[in-house]
């Protein structure tokens, strides 16, 4: 890997703007990120817009390019899920362009005074093993945290796929469609509770209380699936009825997934995430599905090991920062 330009970067000339409209995707697509198939579509169906799609240039090089994703068209920017320097630039190089390019960009697209989108990326699971690929992804980090970012997360991506066995039902639950919001924010609420997921535990702190967590995962996340409600199951013991836990199998604009699944806190220590894992993996495997995805944090341990005894291999990692608050460099 070159550790100093081909060419040198003349500060005076670097060009930091948005796209001019999609005609220009091939000139974002010059840097290569495993999401390069998915933009044609975003762009399509409106969640991208030009506007939130950046690039820096020196000349006819493309030395940066940073851009924003929503759920649905018409809506705010949800996540920052694009941001790439050119390897051919050096590590000093690589820091000035990613510091310029984000906050010149978030300055034009994220609103004043509001919180910047989430930033997310994915990785191979050996990133921090290959120098090459470290020393990019870290001048990505670097530029995050000169603007005030902090790391949340690093998750594992999981992926099963058809052909691999499915645990039969074992007998000890019982399984029922969820009924309506109501009944699956208050299967989530006691959940949230002490949960080892870095997004929950960060919900929590910001002062939403269990329940208006749960809520606000609800109404973000699951009432925007297009997918069949009735996929989503609650587990209960056959005797009594009692919940015991719940999975929402379903999906998004990309892949079906395991989108949440749980165990409340009276019913832990029973290995019943097995279960419930099983019954959703079956859901999905029933109707033919090409794959099914699914992540878990790093950290939490239990639930990777869950996935592992499904047949869920991990084929990605993923990272998170956030951005405390709103405001300029170093808020």
């Amino acid at each position: 890997m070159p550790t100093s330009s081909p060419t040198a970067l003349d500060p005076n000339q670097l060009v930091i703007r948005p796209l001019a409209g999609p005609g220009e995707l091939d000139l974002f697509l010059r840097l290569t990120y495993s999401l390069d198939h998915e933009l044609a579509d975003d762009l399509a169906t409106g969640r991208r817009v030009p506007e939130w799609m950046w690039v820096a240039l020196d000349g006819d090089r493309l030395l940066g390019r940073i851009a924003w994703w929503t759920n649905a068209a018409g809506g705010a920017p949800q996540a920052l899920d694009f941001f790439d320097l050119s390897p051919e630039l050096s590590p000093e190089d690589r820091a000035a362009v990613g510091t310029r390019l984000l906050e010149t960009a978030t300055a034009a697209v994220v609103p004043a005074g509001t919180r910047r989108p989430e930033f997310g990326r994915f990785m191979p699971a050996d990133w921090r093993e290959v120098p090459e690929t470290r020393a990019l992804l870290e001048s990505v980090f670097g530029a995050l945290v000169a603007t005030g970012a902090r790391p949340l997360v690093e998750r594992l991506r999981l992926e099963w796929r058809p052909g691999t066995p499915v645990p039969e039902p074992k007998g000890r639950l019982e399984f029922r469609p969820v009924r309506d919001r109501e009944d699956l924010v208050a299967l989530m609420t006691p959940v949230m509770e002490g949960t080892l997921d870095a997004h929950g535990q960060a919900d929590l702190a910001s002062g939403l209380s269990a329940r208006e967590a749960a809520e606000q995962h609800y109404d973000e996340e699951f009432a925007h699936y297009a997918s069949p409600r009735e996929w989503w199951r609650v587990a209960q013991l056959p005797e009594t009825g009692e919940p015991v836990g719940f999975v929402v199998p379903a999906r998004n604009n990309y892949h079906h997934t395991i989108a949440y699944i749980g165990v409340l806190p009276a019913h832990r220590g029973h290995g019943y995430i097995d279960d419930v894992l099983a019954e959703g993996t079956r859901v999905l495997a029933a109707v033919d599905v090409p794959r099914i995805r699914a992540a878990t944090d790093l950290g939490n341990v239990p639930m990777a090991a869950a996935f592992a005894r499904a047949g869920y291999d991990t084929f990605e990692h993923a990272v998170n920062y956030v951005w405390d608050a709103p405001g300029v460099a170093g808020s």
